[in-house]
């Protein structure tokens, strides 16, 4: 029987450093596709069991709360801000990206049905190579997207974002994840 691994957030990760922050959610995002790869295998290997129910669920609850989470953070903070410099290249990386945002979020839709039947007991043998073929295109357009993000998007952004914009952007992110917090309190001697 194979066994999934828990999942934790990335240690010192915090609001005071929202793009530490993103990167843990990138990192986060990564552990879950490849949680998705193991589980298409497990299926194979084991069938539907309590296992694969499991790994079925933490994907879902990744996918369905943190990862909307994270594309609003780049919605709202970095992808206005490169596009309002003006320069085609990187306003067309950013269209690009928020497009894939559209895609992602259509493709969970269908892979978040399959991951609820299996969840139900309800997981049909027949329908896995169709479902496998899904779930790796999904994990593929993600780890293109992280790619892209991490090497275009984030680099410039930093340069941009000045400490006053991070702070805002930081304690926004907080805010809208129902987190009390200020960056002054990240600096406090415990």
């Amino acid at each position: 029987m194979t066994s999934f691994p828990v999942l934790h957030a990335s240690p010192g990760a915090g609001f005071d450093e929202p793009f530490d922050m993103l990167t843990a959610c990138h990192e986060k995002a990564e552990r879950m596709l490849i949680l998705l790869e193991r589980l298409a295998r497990h299926l194979e290997e084991c069938g539907a069991d309590a296992d694969a129910a499991q790994a079925a669920r933490d994907i879902t609850r990744y996918f369905d709360v943190a990862g909307p989470a994270h594309h609003e953070d780049e919605e709202r903070h970095l992808f206005p801000a490169l596009t309002s410099q003006g320069l085609p290249a990187r306003t067309a990386i950013i269209e690009k990206l928020q497009r894939e945002h559209l895609t992602m979020s259509e493709q969970w839709k269908t892979l978040r049905i399959d991951l609820d039947q299996l969840v139900a007991g309800r997981w049909p043998v027949n329908m896995s190579t169709e479902a496998f073929g899904r779930w790796a295109t999904f994990a593929a357009l993600y780890r293109g997207h992280i790619a892209a993000e991490e090497t275009q998007v984030y680099p410039a952004a930093r340069q941009l974002l000045d400490d006053t914009a991070r702070d805002a952007m930081g304690c926004e992110m907080a805010q809208r994840r129902g987190v009390r917090w200020h960056r002054s309190w990240a600096k406090r001697p415990f």
